[in-house]
Order: structure tokens, then C-alpha cells, then sequence
């Protein structure tokens, strides 16, 4: 749970439009070092949107992100921003099917690697050293997530839950200062959502990761999270604790409905 402190991230007043349509309008949140949060909503309330702003996706029409203290330029690159600490799982997956499992994970910490691509491609000097440390990274979160029976598999081959899974390890191998996760829940069965959930909050209280969250199961929202940010037609309508959000009249008005706490 965050101890509050500087935001390590400032969305202040975003708005953007596509065509005719204002997907959101001055909207601003915080998000804190060490806090799990969730953003929730309605479909098409702007919840994903706000998701790609964050990670350089889109650009905002209007308004300013501020990382770590610093204010975003106007059209940063996604990768640039990957690179300063921000990871992204996606609501459709994002894996590549024909790789293992094991080198999908790899591939996250493509970003945290030194040495040049000839090095590596003849898998030299300091490009071997750096392929041992970041081996040894990746097998702990492979442990991490207990998914080690399947590091060998080929991803296309797994079911959809062990799949989900190893995107997650994906973007823990970046080691991000801020993990965006968009629905890492969705698809699944209970068990598969009861472990989901667990891994989410163990890297949150027990490796440390500061993370963002998008989902719709409210009872996981709700159970998990430190603080709710509650979106409806690109408004922000409230924010606060679970326990203020599933209270809060215009909630209830506009998402959860009446007698809802723990359920979708």
C-alpha cells in the first residue's frame, strides 16, 4: 500500500478527441509510489484511453503528463517511455505465439539490455554477461509466477490463463517503475481469476511494483485495490478508498448498481 508522498505520475486535466468524439474531458489523477489502483468504469467510459495516454499511445489534446517530476513532451514514443519505467499488458494479447514462454519473458528485458547488436548477435563479451544476469531475473519471476512446468512451451500452445500469465512476467521483467495492467482478468474462470489476482497483489505488496490496473470483475476491485478512480463518458465521477467508491451515489447511478459489493 502506498505511503502517499509525490505522485509518481500526474495526468492533469487530459482531454482528446477522436472526430467528433470526446473520449475524455479534463480528467486528472495521481498515481503514487507503491499503491495498487484501479480505474473502472462503464464500457467506453475511457478507461483503456486513459491507459494509452499514460504510456504514450495517444496524445492528449489537451493537458499535460508529468512522470517522476518531469513533464512528458507532446509526442513522446512508447518505447522511449518503456525505457523510462512504464510497462503495459493489453486487453487482447500481445505475445508472440511462436516463441516459448521463456522467450517471450526475455523479450521484456530487451530494454534493459547494454551491449550492441552485433555483441549479441555473435553472443560475445559483454553481450554474454548480460544474457546470464538477465537470465537470472527472468527465471525469478518465471518463480515468481510458478510457471515454470511451461517455460519451454511455445505460447500458442498454452491455455489462456498460463498465457495471461506470462504477459504479466513479460512486463514484470522490464522491472517498470509503473505497471499498467488492461483487464488481466478478462476470459477467465474463477480459478484463473483467484490466481491472477493473488500474483497482482503480491507484486504489488511483496515485490514493491506501483501498479495501475483496468477491471471490470468489481468484487477483485474491490477486495485488491488501495484506491478507485471511477470514469463514465470520459468524466471522472469519483475517486477514493473501495469502501467511499462503492457508497458514492453517482457510482452506483452509473456503474455498479444497488447491492453490487462483490459482485461484477
Amino acid at each position: 500500500m502506498s505511503g502517499k508522498g509525490e505522485p509518481i505520475l500526474r495526468a492533469e486535466n487530459i482531454s482528446i478527441t477522436f472526430g467528433g468524439l470526446k473520449a475524455l474531458d479534463n480528467v486528472s489523477l495521481q498515481i503514487y509510489p507503491g499503491e495498487l489502483m484501479a480505474i473502472i468504469g462503464p464500457n467506453g467510459a475511457g478507461k483503456t484511453t486513459m491507459l494509452n495516454i499514460i504510456n504514450g499511445f495517444y496524445t492528449p489534446t489537451e493537458g499535460r503528463v508529468i512522470f517522476e517530476g518531469k513533464e512528458r513532451r507532446r509526442k513522446t514514443r512508447p518505447n522511449l517511455i518503456a525505457a523510462q519505467g512504464i510497462a503495459r499488458t493489453f486487453q487482447n494479447l500481445a505475445l508472440f505465439k511462436g516463441m516459448t514462454a521463456l522467450q517471450n519473458i526475455m523479450m521484456g528485458r530487451t530494454i534493459k539490455m547494454r551491449s550492441s547488436f552485433f555483441s549479441q548477435a555473435c553472443y560475445w563479451g559483454l553481450s554474454q554477461k548480460e544474457e546470464i544476469r538477465h537470465r537470472e531475473v527472468v527465471e525469478q519471476i518465471i518463480d515468481f509466477l510458478e510457471i515454470e512446468n511451461i517455460r519451454k512451451t511455445p505460447t500458442s500452445m498454452l491455455p489462456y490463463g498460463l498465457q495471461k500469465r506470462v504477459e504479466l512476467a513479460r512486463a514484470l521483467a522490464a522491472e517498470p517503475k509503473l505497471l499498467l495492467l488492461d483487464e488481466p482478468m478478462a476470459g477467465m474462470n474463477l480459478e484463473e481469476k483467484e490466481d491472477i489476482a493473488r500474483f497482482i497483489l503480491d507484486a504489488n505488496q511483496e515485490l514493491g511494483y506501483t501498479i495501475v490496473l483496468i477491471e471490470h470483475d468489481m468484487g477483485v476491485v474491490m477486495d485488491i485495490c488501495d484506491r478507485i478512480v471511477v470514469l463514465d463518458f470520459g468524466h471522472k465521477i469519483a475517486e477514493g478508498t473501495p469502501d467511499e467508491v462503492k457508497n458514492n451515489p453517482k457510482v452506483v447511478q452509473a456503474y455498479l448498481g444497488t447491492g453490487v459489493e462483490g459482485k461484477e
